[in-house]
């Protein structure tokens, strides 16, 4: 048995969760989410828990046990509390600003890079501590959206600057070293 997928998820006060076929709808104070579970797997409401449960012990079956329960804790928890990721941005002249529904990056590129924010996320812009928090139920989406976000500067080696998750810990190199011979 998967170590993961036998564990049963605590379904929260608040929290509706519904099982049409193949789709688990969970519903909860900040939205609504949808999984649609895959083959050989299924998904029980018991006692207050979602149980999830495999038809077989085949390789692949084992490891869409897991998976969707894994899935499904991770929609439980945004629907209740929400996923979110803090970026630092750190360089001289880098900076973000939010306007309307995109936010503004001057990276030190030639021009400023407008990011629009798609639906269901939210970003908050913080200029003084150059920090920016990605927020949103679907944690995919909000890892998704912070991915691309670094993606527009990538820290660089050697003097560390760019944008960064705020736990990310960037190793530099040693610059040129001056050889007088």
């Amino acid at each position: 048995m998967s170590r993961i997928g036998k564990q049963p998820i605590p379904v929260p006060k608040g929290v509706d969760v519904s099982i049409s076929g193949d789709v688990v709808s969970v519903k909860g104070p900040k939205g609504q989410l949808q999984v649609n579970t895959l083959p050989g797997v299924t998904a029980a409401v018991e006692d207050g828990n979602l149980n999830i449960t495999r038809a077989d012990d085949e390789p692949q079956t084992r490891s869409f046990h897991g998976l969707i329960r894994a899935l499904l804790a991770n929609a439980t928890t945004g629907v209740t509390e929400g996923w979110s990721k803090q970026l630092d941005i750190v360089g001289i002249g880098y900076k973000a600003e939010s306007r309307g529904a995109s936010v503004i990056f001057n990276l030190g590129y030639s021009h400023p890079i407008d990011f629009a924010v798609p639906n269901g996320i939210e970003i908050d812009v913080d200029a003084k501590a150059n920090r920016v928090t990605v927020k949103g139920i679907d944690r995919q989406q909000v890892g998704q959206i912070a991915a691309e976000i670094r993606g527009l500067r990538p820290p660089e080696p050697y003097k560390g600057k760019g944008i960064r998750y705020s736990d990310e810990r960037v190793r530099t190199k040693a610059g040129k070293q001056g050889v007088t011979v």
